[in-house]
């Protein structure tokens, strides 16, 4: 394990290679394994200037928009960045003025569809302060879970409030595990989120990559090897739904959005 200021230090975007995990347990046994990349962005050293060979704002074959996240807001009025700030002195949190990594999916070839991003917030210190997980369904909706006081390894909850899948209730609780390792200078990381309804563990899903600098030869890899990953995305989506229904695990209809944006 490793302390979060050592992924601070370079302060330039990398992306992830890794596995994106879904195991569903009952009524009928399900699961896939796709590999997948992602971005890990230091919000704060991008705000400063450091976005390196990053597409920020604008079109390239992959690139990163603040206006995917949060509320929407472009760089004019502070982007992703200030709306994250904003939201957490809602919430009482005034302390994470650190290192912002933000784990998400980038645009590409100019579109996105990003099912959950990661907010890994520091201290001045670089201790890790909260974690803001951002969820979007299919639908437009957007939805957060501030976990407030993480830890690396240690496992965090939350009451599930907002719609995902039409296969699963609007109830019970997510568990949150996440895990940063560098060894030998070989930097991972594990996003984890399970799911438990009323009769016990329903979903196992996880993320996870090795972590590199976002060189020019790391994104020609990202684009040859998952030249449409976004579309590959929404049409997986698409069809484990359609495995799922012939399957006849129940399909429950949208209700609606909780009426707050964010639950801790």
């Amino acid at each position: 394990m490793t302390s979060a200021a050592a992924f601070g230090e370079a302060a330039q975007p990398l992306i992830g290679f890794g596995q994106v995990r879904h195991t569903r347990l009952r009524p009928k046994a399900h699961a896939f394994a796709y590999p997948t990349y992602f971005l890990m962005l230091p919000m704060r050293s991008m705000a400063r200037g450091g976005c390196g060979l990053l597409a920020w704002n604008r079109r390239a074959a992959l690139s990163f928009y603040d206006g995917d996240h949060g509320d929407g807001r472009g760089p004019a009025q502070g982007g992703a960045l200030r709306w994250l700030d904003e939201l957490l002195a809602r919430e009482g949190v005034h302390d994470a003025r650190g290192e912002v990594w933000l784990h998400c999916y980038p645009r590409v070839l100019g579109y996105t569809f990003k099912p959950v991003s990661f907010w890994y917030c520091h201290r001045v210190d670089g201790r890790l302060r909260a974690i803001l997980v951002e969820v979007n369904n299919t639908f437009g909706e957007r939805h957060c879970y501030l976990l407030d006081a993480p830890a690396y390894g240690v496992e965090l909850q939350a009451a599930k409030v907002f719609h995902v899948s039409p296969f699963c209730g609007v109830e019970g609780r997510y568990r949150f595990r996440f895990l940063r390792t560098d060894r030998a200078g070989v930097q991972t990381t594990v996003a984890r989120v399970d799911y438990d309804d009323a009769s016990g563990p329903l979903l196992l899903t996880s993320v996870s990559g090795t972590l590199e600098p976002l060189t020019p030869p790391a994104m020609r890899r990202a684009l040859w090897r998952y030249p449409a990953m976004t579309f590959a995305l929404i049409a997986r989506i698409h069809w484990h739904a359609l495995r799922l229904w012939l399957k006849r695990v129940q399909f429950l209809h949208k209700p609606p959005a909780p009426g707050a944006s964010v639950t801790r």
